[in-house]
């Protein structure tokens, strides 16, 4: 009789291990896929985007965020891709050392925001180091600053890590924007996603540690 019961309690426990191991609010295979690569040290995301991607633009508003709801352990990382076919791949390079040289100067979320407000809403034809100087100094830098750090040992260290992250994950990196979380986790946006679950699904990720 004992026997029958334990049965009959494990028959009832199987269900609910499965309700619990399904309770997650993202699904592997379709919010997220596990690539092959190890699993970074520390919790980080990387965007990988483009300047000249219209969603890019969209999204950015949403990255802001994620980056002010992020744990301060979270590494956040933006890199700019050079593969867009609506533009040069020099322009696409230029833009990224003008993305660092606003790091460098610590105004990069200003920056960011006013080379995307350039080429989307004042459709301006950006393509050389002069041309993103100008908006630098529209938004108050110094131009002989923007030399000088545009051709310094440390932004062109970060300009080669940029290169180096993009080939590193280029394999899974076929458009933008695309997030890969804890180098292992990629996002994977549905249609019915809300932009919240947009963040949640990054914010999440970056907890997942296995």
């Amino acid at each position: 009789m004992k026997k029958i019961a334990f049965i009959f309690i494990c028959l009832l426990w199987l269900p609910l291990q499965a309700c619990a191991e399904s309770s997650e609010p993202f699904e592997e295979g379709k919010h997220y896929k596990v690539l092959k690569e190890p699993l970074s040290d520390k919790p980080e995301i990387i965007e990988f985007f483009s300047f000249w991607c219209g969603h890019c633009y969209n999204f950015e508003p949403l990255f802001q965020e994620i980056k002010a709801k992020a744990g301060s352990d979270v590494k956040i990382q933006k890199v700019h891709v050079n593969f867009m076919g609506s533009t040069t791949k020099e322009a696409q390079d230029n833009a990224t050392r003008a993305m660092l040289v606003a790091k460098a100067m610590k105004n990069d979320d200003v920056v960011v925001s006013a080379i995307f407000n350039a080429i989307h809403r004042a459709r301006a034809n950006l393509a050389t180091n002069a041309d993103f100087r100008k908006i630098f100094v529209a938004n108050g830098a110094d131009a002989a600053e923007f030399d000088k750090l545009s051709a310094s040992f440390g932004v062109n260290g970060m300009f080669v890590k940029n290169g180096n992250v993009l080939q590193q994950y280029r394999p899974y990196v076929s458009g933008v924007p695309n997030f890969i979380v804890n180098g292992k986790y990629q996002a994977t946006f549905t249609r019915d996603m809300t932009p919240e679950d947009m963040i949640n699904l990054i914010l999440w990720l970056s907890k997942k540690r296995s």
